[in-house]
């Protein structure tokens, strides 16, 4: 069962804007990646199911990070079956991410109570999304659509609350182009964990100084 609502979940979005989209098959470099971007100052995380690993992988990482990072909220993300959202929410992911929009796999996560964010790359796509219940909506892929498609559709959709996840770069220009167009967060993959041999000290570092830039973008009441 998840240990977050998802209005805690969208409050943890909002005040801890950077999402890291990561998948490893071995635990323990998963468990050392999600520590250090605790100890960074990150609270929401992204599991991918890319692997074939990943579900035994996450499962041995929920309680390590319920023991070690207790305000980190898990999430898992590739999922495009109820099935796969179904196995795992069993090991208790708190929220489940989609590349797609799949409104079978939103109603599992409605009826678990569990935060569901599906994804699309159209206002349309975006606005159906936010039709089946979707408070949170992934925009991928990021690169593809641009800040300026963001600026576009908060035109006459303002209230939108978008995650943009592909292409989004761990560096000061690509973090400002991103939430200056409006978004309310950014998924960052592979670019953040690159460098050759990169220690989780020197992750924790760089996770802190991206904390640190993005502060200026949340919005002061939230």
């Amino acid at each position: 069962m998840s240990a977050f609502t998802p209005d805690k979940i969208l409050d943890l979005v909002i005040n801890h804007p950077i999402v890291p989209v990561f998948y490893h098959p071995d635990g323990a470099h998963a468990q050392a990646i999600v520590q250090a971007c605790y100890d960074g100052g990150l609270r929401v995380f992204e599991f991918t199911n890319r692997g074939e690993k990943a579900l035994s992988v996450f499962t041995d990482l929920i309680p390590y990070v319920r023991q070690h990072c207790p305000d980190m909220a898990m999430g898992i993300g590739t999922i495009l079956t109820p099935e796969d959202a179904e196995r795992f929410l069993d090991v208790g992911a708190d929220f489940v991410v989609q590349p797609v929009t799949t409104a079978a796999v939103g109603d599992v996560c409605r009826a678990r109570g569990v935060s569901w964010m599906p994804a699309g790359s159209t206002l349309n796509e975006i606005y159906q999304a936010t039709q089946l219940g979707a408070d949170l909506v992934k925009v991928f892929p990021g690169n593809v659509v641009g800040p300026d498609f963001i600026k576009a559709i908060k035109g006459p959709m303002p209230g939108l609350k978008l995650m943009v996840t592909g292409g989004v770069e761990p560096t000061i220009d690509s973090l400002s182009a991103w939430f200056r167009s409006g978004v309310t967060a950014v998924g960052i993959g592979s670019q953040l964990f690159s460098g050759q041999g990169l220690s989780p000290d020197a992750l924790r570092d760089r996770v802190a100084s991206l904390v640190q830039l993005v502060a200026t973008f949340v919005p002061k009441s939230a």
